[in-house]
């Protein structure tokens, strides 16, 4: 009987049965700002650019970041925001009168 060296790959989860988020990956946050739902996005799967609301630059195509969106269910799929990982790390340590303006 052959050996098996490496462990069997868990069953994905489908993304619209509501159960574990998006392959699991979504998490709960809470800051001073409320409670978000917040998902990665890798490299690969980032194929549009965006616009950061923290630091009002582009994502580009290709690059890693996250979405977010409030977790209170009250918005649509219209209030997600895309964001450069490290402007949503530090969010909370903005404040509003330096906040850049949209170009």
């Amino acid at each position: 009987m052959p050996r098996r060296n490496r462990p069997q790959r868990p069953e994905r989860p489908d993304p619209d049965s509501g159960s574990g988020g998006w392959f699991g990956l979504e998490s709960r946050e809470s800051g001073r700002d409320g409670e978000w739902i917040v998902r990665p996005v890798s490299g690969a799967a980032a194929a549009k650019t965006y616009r950061c609301p923290g630091c009002d630059h582009e994502i580009p195509v290709g690059v890693p970041h996250v979405v977010a969106w409030r977790a209170d269910g009250l918005g649509t799929v219209d209030d997600r925001r895309h964001w450069h990982r490290a402007c949503w790390n530090n969010r909370g340590n903005r404040h509003l009168r330096h906040r850049p303006g949209r170009r």
